[in-house]
């Protein structure tokens, strides 16, 4: 399925987008063929987006997030991602991708991080590489492979903090890694 027809799915689904992906008709695997490709996964539930040049995103089953393609190019350069999580692995490449949330900004050049969206809080991890976060307004923190940060609605500085192994499982684990 083109980024476009995944989007207008999206648009039509809502938060019950994994389902309506599932019940594509089997046609749209031919659309898929031009730029990327949804692959839905049971084992954890996620979709996979995966493009030709190396960019996956998966989403977590009954995550609640929009694609945005402003070139119309096939390839998504941001989410808008309201609840639930994304894993994001990004090669290198022109320009960054970016994750936007109800509390915070995550931004990226070749790297794998995962963001989660709680309705108090958005929490960003990084397995690899660097990813700048802020809050809506203000300045931001960058992490780097092991850090994560918890941004809730208020303002105090951001507090990068190295996540313990269980905590990064945890969220990988939802991912399927």
């Amino acid at each position: 399925m083109s980024v476009a027809a995944f989007r207008r799915a999206s648009l039509v689904c809502g938060q019950a987008l994994a389902t309506c992906l599932v019940l594509l008709p089997a046609d749209a695997a031919r659309a898929q063929r031009r730029g990327c490709t949804i692959t839905p996964y049971t084992d954890p539930p996620r979709q996979v987006l995966a493009c030709p040049d190396g960019f996956t995103l998966s989403a977590e089953n009954a995550s609640t997030y929009r694609l945005i393609d402003r070139n119309r190019d096939g390839r998504p350069e941001a989410a808008d991602l309201n609840g639930r999580g994304l894993l994001v692995d990004a090669p290198p490449r022109q320009g960054s991708f970016q994750v936007r949330t109800p509390h915070a900004i995550a931004s990226v050049r070749g790297t794998t991080w995962a963001v989660d969206v709680t309705p108090g809080r958005t929490s960003v991890f990084v397995q690899a590489g660097e990813v700048s976060v802020s809050r809506l307004s203000g300045p931001g923190v960058v992490l780097r492979a092991g850090d994560g940060v918890d941004v809730d609605a208020g303002t105090a500085p951001l507090e990068v903090k190295r996540w313990s192994r269980e905590r990064a499982a945890g969220l990988l684990a939802r991912f399927g890694r």
